[in-house]
């Protein structure tokens, strides 16, 4: 065997991420010491990007499986049966360290390779979506990540012509010197057209497509896999640079080629490229794989083995072809101008062999490699409980109209336009729904059908209390997708958090699984795919927990969705899930609590998940019924940021809200109480008598006007359109360097 000249020391070793222990178990599978493209394909293989070794044995426990569910984690994305012969295909990832290193490419490969991860498994993509986390905008490098990180999504995103239809931004000190950047695509599918990646057939062809291979994104996945020091200038090569004409020229080949009896196996390239790749399709078919490096197309001399298993190149599939289909699958990516070479066979050795230069550089037993990857039960510790904070013990303002305004010019509450605009939203001409409102709605091509689509996660209440967070979390995918008329189908999940090594974050990490996993069960909502994402964080400083939930639901009649903007003056208000007894609300871990108190402290809101399932089965079926003309979900904020962000949603109405008498009228407005919509109606005694008999407590708070004000309580009032110049200001003053 040629082994490259490099010394395997400890250092070599270290650099490469692996602990002691793991580089004495890779010695007892290799029988010997490794050369160094053998040891890189471990570290990669083995990295918390690749392996979920913290963290698999937590994810073990979520409910994967469900009458909708064709595939579950474990493939490149989930598939769920929509009707009619379709499925939707949809999963969500994280680019957090390539986004803060060069902000730009960062977020469009995140873009790009979720695609792939989609049409990968023979779906076409018809929408993307993205959840980001940036730090203080007080900081010197937000604006520049800021700038960078939606332009990147906007340029990949536009240029392959998918729609972009909802997502969220956040902004925390602690994203200082670590940013979320997570990027999700639902696509479509026949369900008996869908492709898997398990290689089979010995002799069979293993297929290169795409784009070729470089040096950008060497050591990504491992780069991925640790913490930050303040300056990451010297990680900037580790980031990949993407091209989104060669994507599309991409996804375009590989449907037209799955429309044809070629492709027995298909992976995306993605995290460790060309290893992971091929690691997998043979790993899963308990094969082994023969590759020869020196036909892998290549865009720079002197590639060694090494650069060319661990580049991660953006636009590349690996493929298992059926022999005599070769000719009419490279007829295929002719057409499309894109690179196809056969670069080696499956074999039944149970071993990824490569060769180049006429010598062997790597022959490693795929088993072992896959099947003894880390798996750690790491020390963890329950996040400490927080007290509960008395709606009394929180000053009242002189007014609600003045934290009103406040509250939706804040970073976090601020209208997103100046983001989405960028994005190209209504390409394909099927977005129903556009960013903006609680879900995006997506038409299924050619039906009446579609699909509700949105993403979330509330960071403080999961500092607060991991667990509640997390299935908070899970609840408001639930409560958006059930706000324009969805029924939820299942969720995909992004779990960012910081070092696992560290007891108090994996407690964190512990705690919010399990959250997520009960939510998910009480509602009967299974995780079919999702990415972990750890070590987020910068000179020991880590990001808040952030388990980001993607769901997904489907609406029968797109002529029955409904939206929050209100229709008509005159109609009712009426609070779904609001106790008519209920005087005062929860303002622990609130966004009023901390933009207007300055405070970040207090337990979260709890949640009835018992009650969640009752109360969004109630309001999905007078939505169906045409009952009510607008509902809108009650988060951030409370009940009054909740009306005035419907008559924002609409053009020259105002709204009343009627507070108790006898309330707190500042936690009744502004309290995060879980498990509430407000939908406006002209038959509120109807709604009213239907949430009786469904037992959810319901009552009227108000009416929608003519007048363009926001009237509350007996006099207090601000119109609408001031709320709107200051809700719409902030992002772009900001962005100009005005805020």
């Amino acid at each position: 065997m040629s082994i490259p000249n490099v010394a395997i020391t400890p250092e070599v070793v270290a650099e490469h991420g692996l602990s002691e222990d793991e580089y004495q178990v890779l010695l007892k599978i290799m029988g010997r010491e490794p050369n160094i493209t053998e040891l890189g394909i471990f570290s990669v293989m083995w990295s918390e990007h690749c392996s979920y070794k913290s963290s698999k044995r937590w994810l073990k426990t979520l409910p994967t499986e469900g009458p909708c569910v064709i595939q579950g984690p474990g493939e490149n994305a989930g598939v769920i049966d929509i009707g009619d012969g379709l499925a939707a295909i949809f999963k969500i990832e994280s680019h957090n360290h390539p986004s803060f290193i060069e902000p730009y490419q960062g977020a469009a490969t995140g873009v790009g390779g979720i695609l792939r991860d989609v049409f990968t498994m023979g779906a076409r993509p018809i929408a993307n979506l993205n959840a980001l986390r940036f730090g203080s905008p007080d900081h010197p490098k937000t604006r520049h990540l800021v700038h960078g990180v939606v332009a990147g999504i906007g340029g990949y995103g536009n240029c392959v012509g998918v729609p972009t239809v909802a997502g969220e931004v956040n902004f925390h000190p602690a994203y200082n010197g670590n940013i979320l950047v997570n990027a999700m695509t639902v696509g479509l599918a026949r369900t008996d057209r869908i492709f898997y990646s398990a290689a089979a057939g010995p002799g069979n062809a293993v297929v290169y497509v795409g784009a070729k291979t470089g040096r950008d994104g060497i050591h990504g996945a491992t780069m991925a896999s640790a913490e930050f020091s303040e300056d990451s200038e010297e990680k900037r090569p580790t980031v990949q640079v993407g091209d989104p004409f060669t994507e599309k020229l991409l996804i375009e080949a590989c449907l037209e080629l799955m429309q044809k009896d070629c492709i027995i196996a298909i992976q995306d390239m993605g995290a460790a490229g060309l290893t992971s790749s091929s690691v997998e399709m043979a790993g899963k078919g308990g094969l082994g794989i023969e590759l020869d490096l020196d036909k892998v197309p290549v865009r720079e001399t002197g590639m060694t083995a090494y650069e060319i298993m661990l580049s991660e190149s953006q636009e590349r599939m690996l493929m298992i072809i059926r022999p005599e289909s070769e000719a009419e699958a490279k007829a295929v990516f002719d057409k499309w101008d894109l690179d196809f070479a056969v670069i080696g066979t499956v074999t039944e050795t149970g071993r990824i062999v490569l060769k180049k230069d006429g010598a062997v550089q790597a022959d490693i037993p795929v088993g072992p490699l896959v099947t003894e990857a880390p798996e750690y039960d790491r020390p963890h510790v329950p996040s400490p409980k927080r007290p509960v904070i008395a709606a009394a013990d929180v000053p009242a303002p002189d007014s609600l109209t003045g934290p009103l305004a406040r509250l939706l010019e804040c970073p976090d509450m601020a209208s997103r336009r100046w983001i989405w605009e960028q994005y190209d939203h209504l390409v394909m001409g099927d977005t129903m729904i556009r960013p903006g409102a609680d879900s995006g709605v997506v038409r299924v091509q050619d039906t009446d059908r579609g699909l509700a689509l949105t993403v979330d996660c509330t960071p403080r209440y999961c500092l607060a209390d991991p667990e509640t967070g997390g299935a908070h979390a899970v609840v408001e995918t639930w409560r958006n997708i059930t706000a324009v008329g969805g029924r939820p189908l299942a969720v995909t999940n992004n779990l960012n958090f910081g070092n696992p090594q560290k007891p108090e974050i994996m407690g964190q990490i512990v705690g919010a699984v399990a959250g997520m996993g009960a939510a998910c069960r009480a509602l009967d909502y299974p995780v079919v795919s999702g990415n972990v994402s750890l070590y987020n964080e910068t000179e020991g400083q880590a990001i808040l927990p952030t388990p980001v939930i993607g769901g997904v639901g489907l609406i029968d009649d797109v002529h029955k969705l409904c939206t929050p903007a209100l229709k008509a003056a005159g109609e009712t208000l009426v609070a779904i899930g609001q106790p008519a007894d209920r005087t005062d609300g929860w303002l622990g871990a609130s966004l009023y609590l901390r933009e207007i108190e300055g405070r970040e402290e207090g337990a979260p809101p709890p949640l009835d998940l018992a009650a969640e399932r009752r109360t969004g089965d109630l309001v999905r079926g007078l939505i169906r019924d045409g009952r009510v003309s607008a509902c809108h979900d009650v988060g951030d904020g409370g009940l009054l940021v909740a009306v005035a962000e419907m008559a924002l949603a609409a053009r020259g109405l105002g709204a009343t809200l009627e507070v108790p008498t006898a309330a707190l009228a500042h936690a009744w407005c502004f309290g995060e109480d879980q498990g509430r919509y407000v939908v406006a109606t002209s038959d509120a005694g109807g709604v009213l008598a239907a949430a009786a008999a469904a037992g959810v407590p319901a009552m009227t708070v108000g009416a929608v006007t003519a007048d363009g004000d926001l009237t509350v309580g007996a006099g207090d009032l601000i119109s609408v359109e001031t709320l709107r110049r200051r809700h719409e200001a902030w992002l772009p003053d900001y962005m100009a360097g005005g805020a």
